[in-house]
């Protein structure tokens, strides 16, 4: 398991994350992660700079995906697009859009949701919706598609923020959990669900950005993976009363 590469140059370069994948690296992490898979291109370009920078500590990772979410990401190659890059991030410069299917009819079939995302105090590994507004999410969808007499819908989410789990907390506080996640939704169906579709149906489809040296806007686009395509394409739907 290894990211394909969308795009490269010599200031960044553009990846296909698969899920079951995690980004950055960590004691906890047995796997390869993202950045060591990333380690020896960064150390062939920046083999002088010193260890406690931030862009090497790092490992050019401008930003994240969840482990169980695949797609676009990200990688700066040298300090200075990774500083620029992180603006962009940081002052909402970017646009990302993800596709997911959740369960339910999503009403409206468009909307914004605008509520703060905290550590969940009674399990440190989730997140909840909480008060504190300086941690305030936002997160746009349009529904694209529903399935199962409206039992399940394919919907387009933007984050405008970058909260970590942020759509999956949004979606599950709105009632519409998304398919296969067993931390946000209800246990029994999560594993009920992992009978028709195999992970976290959650990928990060596109990302615009502006080139930190040229100054151009670049859209990258990563397609549906094989396995969540199969759960729309093979007609996974008819065989749901």
């Amino acid at each position: 398991m290894e990211p394909k590469i969308i795009f490269e140059d010599e200031s960044l370069v553009v990846v296909d994350k698969p899920a079951g994948m995690v980004v950055n690296k960590a004691q906890s992490v047995k796997d390869v992660t993202v950045q060591e898979w990333f380690a020896p291109k960064l150390k062939s370009q920046n083999s002088k700079l010193k260890s406690d920078e931030e862009f090497v500590q790092k490992g050019g990772v401008v930003h994240r995906l969840d482990k169980d979410t695949s797609g676009i990401l990200i990688l700066a190659k040298t300090p200075e697009t990774y500083e620029k890059l992180k603006d962009q991030f940081l002052n909402r410069r970017t646009q990302k859009t993800y596709i997911a299917l959740v369960n339910g009819k999503m009403q409206p079939a468009a909307g914004v949701a605008s509520l703060p995302v905290v550590r969940n105090p009674r399990n440190k590994t989730k997140f909840t919706v909480g008060e504190d507004k300086s941690r305030t999410a936002i997160t746009e969808w349009r529904t694209i598609r529903r399935f199962a007499k409206d039992r399940y819908s394919l919907v387009e989410l933007t984050p405008v923020t970058g909260r970590t789990h942020q759509l999956r907390v949004h979606l599950a506080y709105l009632g519409f959990p998304i398919v296969g996640d067993s931390l946000y939704d209800h246990r029994k169906r999560a594993i009920q669900t992992k009978e028709w579709c195999p992970r976290l149906f959650l990928h990060a489809g596109t990302l615009v950005i502006t080139h930190p040296v040229s100054g151009q806007i670049m859209k990258f686009e990563a397609e549906l993976p094989a396995e969540l395509k199969a759960v729309i394409e093979k007609g996974i739907f008819a065989t749901l009363s």
